[in-house]
């Protein structure tokens, strides 16, 4: 008998060359059973850490809504999850929140998972600041699984985090406002070689907190963010809904996927007699990760800090 796989809509950027948005979510969610569709939000060379910069096109609302009308004309809009990573436009993230709300109407169990991509600390905002109302008032609201960092968060709902009660009464603000799993992906509440992931859920009369510690390494990667969507939302629905164990795989996959790029990386730089690897060297080795990606190592364990009835 054929297996019926989960079929998820991904709305993020597309890069040619290299692995981000769409590029860096599409295998991972591929090998652990995904049909992936993919709607490009933006279409670029390459991305944009690049020396020379980056070539390519925007997509607007209406070419968006076009899509979706084809889609919908022949029968194919039947989703069972949708991500969405950068945004740079209003425009397309007003009309990003009512395909949602179409698609969600089709199939009303469907799963629709934001990673409200607006910036981090040291660079802020990398999108208009127009955005972030669309976020809260549309986005956020109809969203199950909500994948912010630190600084992400804290735009969203207005209050710092300093330590783990702040994070915690964070998390809190989302769940009041509808989302149902509430993941910051990374937070500087650990030391100078962690990070610390956070995560809440509220489901099935069951309210899970949990915290991971994330090792640090001394580089810079574009695609992570990325990566970590797809991989919880693939690790969250194989597991169904176990918060601690869907965090340990998409870490312990993380991990690995971050020493291999890293290792390949410097060799190649090594070999080319240069004091520090190129972008294009630094670019995530996905396809020499599958055997992880499919079959994560146990490696960091995750803490569970409250689990109770609800």
């Amino acid at each position: 008998m054929v297996e019926i796989c989960p079929r998820l809509l991904s709305i993020q950027s597309h890069v040619v060359s290299g692995y981000v948005g769409n590029k860096s979510a599409t295998f991972p969610l591929q090998l652990l059973g995904f049909e992936v569709d993919a709607i490009n939000s933006v279409q670029f060379s390459n991305h944009t850490g690049y020396e020379h910069g980056t070539k390519g096109q925007i997509m607007n609302d209406s070419e968006l809504q076009e899509l979706i009308d084809g889609l919908q004309m022949n029968k194919i809009n039947s989703f069972s999850h949708i991500i969405n990573g950068y945004i740079g436009s209003k425009s397309f993230l007003l009309k990003l929140g009512e395909v949602v709300k179409t698609l969600k109407a089709v199939n009303p169990g469907l799963t629709y998972v934001c990673d409200p991509v607006m910036g981090d600390f040291g660079p802020g905002l990398y999108v208009p600041e127009e955005l972030l109302s669309v976020y809260k008032e549309v986005i956020i609201p109809i969203c199950d699984i909500c994948i912010p960092n630190q600084f992400e968060a804290e735009l969203i709902t207005g209050r710092k985090i300093n330590n783990e009660e702040d994070a915690i009464s964070v998390m809190d603000e989302f769940h009041k406002r509808g989302v149902k799993t509430i993941i910051l992906s990374s937070t500087e509440m650990g030391d100078e070689n962690h990070l610390v992931g956070i995560a809440s859920c509220k489901k099935s009369n069951l309210h899970t907190i949990v915290k991971i510690n994330i090792p640090k390494f001394p580089a810079a990667f574009v695609g992570t963010g990325d990566l970590f969507t797809a991989l919880c939302t693939a690790w969250l629905y194989r597991t169904d809904n176990n918060l601690k164990l869907a965090l340990e795989k998409t870490i312990n996959t993380m991990q690995c996927v971050l020493e291999r790029t890293l290792a390949s990386a410097n060799l190649a730089a090594k070999n080319l007699g240069a004091a520090k690897p190129s972008a294009a060297q630094m670019e995530l080795k996905l396809i020499q990760c599958k055997d992880v990606i499919e079959n994560p190592p146990i490696g960091v364990e995750a803490l569970v800090l409250l689990e109770e009835k609800i």
